[in-house]
């Protein structure tokens, strides 16, 4: 017996076998309330992640350009498949993952624009899957841009959407805590999100 095997063991005997007098939970919540706007919830849950949430009521190329110039992006990964005319106009060098990036060049990308599979009000989390392109893309820059469009959001994790794998769930940028709990971003991912949060159609 390994070391393992007899920590599990020493639990299961602890805990003992019989299972019954455990109560199981039978009132989860599998839809939001009739009078929630998941919208509103998800742009309030996705900021209490400090995630940028931006409203875009408008062309979304240019809402694109704003982000860019504001932050002071020069390089963007495009993820193959990505919608071109929400890159019209824009001012950086645009390394498209057709290749696909090596490691190393995205490690040297500032950013990483895609759009999203879907989204969830009640965590406001954004999930990715493989139409959004390879996982490392939105792992390696250091900011993600990403759309999302209205009618993708659901009100909660039970609503969500079947994701082609492999999917990411993303809640908020990148970040841990050390051991004195000092919060420390962008350590497994871009450390700066920015939700374009548009009910603006898809359409070029």
């Amino acid at each position: 017996m390994n070391a393992r095997d007899d920590i599990l063991h020493r639990i299961q005997a602890a805990i003992g076998n019989d299972r019954r007098d455990i109560p199981v939970p039978t009132n989860y919540r599998t839809q939001a309330p009739d009078n929630t706007d998941i919208v509103e919830l998800f742009a309030e849950r996705a900021a209490d992640y400090r995630a940028q949430v931006r409203r875009v009521d408008r062309d979304i190329a240019a809402e694109v350009r704003q982000v860019v110039q504001e932050l002071e992006i020069t390089s963007i990964a495009i993820p193959t498949g990505f919608p071109e005319h929400y890159l019209t106009g824009l001012e950086a060098d645009l390394k498209r993952d057709n290749l696909p990036l090596s490691t190393a060049d995205l490690d040297r990308t500032q950013a990483v624009i895609t759009e999203c599979a879907a989204a969830i009000a009640e965590t406001g989390t954004i999930i990715l899957g493989a139409e959004q392109g390879r996982r490392a893309l939105t792992l390696l820059p250091d900011t993600h841009l990403c759309i999302v469009h209205t009618d993708r959001i659901v009100g909660t994790v039970p609503e969500a959407p079947a994701v082609p794998t492999p999917a990411t769930w993303i809640s908020g940028p990148s970040a841990t805590s050390d051991i004195e709990l000092h919060r420390v971003e962008g350590v497994h991912g871009p450390r700066t999100l920015v939700v374009l949060l548009t009910a603006v159609h898809r359409g070029p």
